[in-house]
């Protein structure tokens, strides 16, 4: 891995037709703008189309998740064959990797699967990602395709994350790209249009929001399109899209795979001292904790929230949810060790 990572990741939106069909244009498109991009970065593709690709095979789809799952099954094979023709055009043999949430909520999974796609890189294959939606437990699901490409940047320490849509950037109050971004402020979120694509599961609020997690960990990020010759580098340059400016991280390995675990089982919310001793980078105790909420057992990875329910970091529990309630007024029991916590 001696080249920096670079996620890219393609919404439905993007990828498909007026009639919902994966436009071949699109991917014959994609395949030269990473192709070019292949001698600077290792490359992953996180594509949404799988469930476009497969529901005109189940007649009366409703998209309930039975079907979504179904769909998805039918329509991933059915990608990658279309990632696969279109690439190698370029020389790039495509490799599907499917994940889960416990490829990231375990660090051992997660290592393993990071070593693979090492493999990957070293022979020149590109690893096209997306959710195996035909097993992925309900409740631990990814909530749609950026959390996923934004988690994989994360822990892969990916240098960049570029999030493709299909207006091409984020827009101001006069649908013109805003092309560079200092801080994801009120201001930011207040010109987001909460309304989101018919074909896919997120909008620009969900971009947002990963986008901000991505940024306060050191990633630069890029919400673009696919106009013009060169989409992706023009992106990468600033000449296109809009760029979010990262904030400095020397977060270690293994605090980055913690953070990339960030949207899991559970929350903890803690109150105003807790909140400013964790910032002092000091350990967790229970005593801190003002609720609990979500299922999770020790040594899995959950959320802390201030008083307004705002994330403010993860942390690695000790205890798992029902004994951690049980022991909110214990004030020496430590909840999270303070090397286990990410504030972001």
């Amino acid at each position: 891995m001696q080249k920096p990572v670079l996620v890219i990741k393609l919404g439905t939106a993007v990828l498909t037709n007026d009639k919902g069909e994966i436009a071949q244009a699109t991917i014959k498109k994609v395949a030269a703008g990473i192709a070019e991009l292949t001698s600077v970065y290792n490359i992953i593709l996180v594509s949404s189309g799988a469930v476009g690709s497969g529901k005109a095979f189940f007649p009366g789809y409703r998209g309930t998740l039975a079907e979504r799952k179904a769909a998805a099954a039918v329509g991933n094979p059915i990608l990658i064959r279309h990632y696969q023709r279109h690439f190698s055009a370029y020389g790039i043999p495509v490799a599907q990797a499917l994940c889960e949430r416990q490829h990231f909520s375990s660090r051992p999974r997660f290592l393993q699967l990071k070593e693979t796609f090492t493999e990957f890189w070293k022979h020149g294959i590109l690893p096209v990602m997306n959710e195996n939606d035909l097993v992925s437990n309900v409740e631990l699901k990814f909530s749609d395709n950026d959390e996923l490409a934004t988690l994989t940047a994360i822990g892969f320490d990916a240098e960049a994350l570029l999030l493709c849509t299909s207006v091409g950037g984020f827009l101001d109050a006069d649908k013109r790209v805003i092309s560079r971004v200092e801080k994801i402020d009120g201001r930011i979120l207040g010109l987001v249009d909460k309304g989101k694509s018919s074909l896919g599961l997120g909008g620009m609020l969900s971009k947002l929001t990963f986008t901000r997690l991505a940024c306060s960990l050191g990633i630069r990020v890029v919400i673009g399109g696919l106009k013009g010759r060169r989409p992706f580098a023009d992106a990468l340059e600033g000449v296109a899209g809009t760029s979010f400016v990262p904030s400095p991280s020397n977060l270690k390995a293994r605090q980055k795979w913690l953070a990339s675990g960030s949207i899991t089982l559970g929350s903890i919310f803690v109150d105003k001292g807790a909140a400013r001793a964790l910032g002092q980078r000091k350990s967790l105790l229970s005593v801190g904790v003002s609720g609990v909420q979500g299922k999770f057992g020790p040594g899995e990875v959950v959320q802390l929230k201030d008083e307004d329910s705002v994330i403010i970091g993860v942390a690695k529990v000790k205890m798992g949810a029902t004994e951690l309630t049980a022991s909110l007024s214990s004030k020496n029991i430590v909840a999270a060790h303070a090397d286990d916590i990410v504030l972001f």
